[in-house]
């Protein structure tokens, strides 16, 4: 992606570009599909095999969601794709909660966060176990919640996430190592 198409989804996401709401979302559409289509995919193949949600019912369901809101709160074009990743998240969340009617708690359910840069889940419960946890750390910690989120649910790399959040990717990382360690922790006892 060039500067000027970064530029571009800036202007018209802040408002620079003069146009109505609606025209604003018809022309941000063709410049963050393919991004939001990536993102999807990325997550899609973390999840278990037998996941009955595909690429393209992910974006859009992300897409109508967020261009849903009466006034869409993005200002640029790091704020739109943590939108972006949020909502691809909750609706994974959601999937998964109506996958499973088991309550959640009792017992630590294992995650690799150590080994690799993104999760992966083999059940919906896992994944119920890692939205609670990383409810609390944001309770704690909200800007290593916001960098989890971006790294496991966007699946953005380190300097992708430090233009998103506007930090250094020092920052980035700290934040990072932070919350593995905090997140396996909670994730094994089922406390914080």
């Amino acid at each position: 992606m060039t500067d000027l198409h970064q530029g571009d989804i800036t202007r018209i996401l802040a408002g620079a570009a003069g146009l109505s709401r609606e025209e604003a979302l018809e022309r941000l559409v063709p410049l963050v599909y393919d991004e939001l289509r990536v993102i999807a995919r990325s997550r899609l193949r973390d999840e278990r095999p037998d996941h009955t949600l595909q690429t393209t019912d992910l974006v859009h369901e992300a897409w109508a969601r967020m261009a849903g809101d009466r006034n869409p709160p993005w200002n640029d074009r790091g704020h739109f794709f943590r939108a972006a990743a949020e909502a691809m998240r909750r609706i994974l969340i959601d999937h998964a909660r109506t996958r499973t009617r088991v309550k959640r708690g009792g017992g630590a359910i294992p995650v690799e966060l150590l080994e690799t840069d993104r999760v992966t889940w083999p059940d919906p419960d896992t994944v119920l176990a890692l939205d609670e946890a990383i409810r609390r750390l944001a309770e704690q910690a909200p800007r290593a919640a916001d960098v989890v989120k971006l790294r496991y649910f966007a699946g953005l790399g380190i300097e992708e996430t430090a233009r998103a959040l506007e930090l250094s990717e020092r920052t980035v990382k700290r934040e990072w190592t932070f919350a593995r360690a905090w997140l396996l922790d909670a994730l094994r006892d089922g406390t914080d």
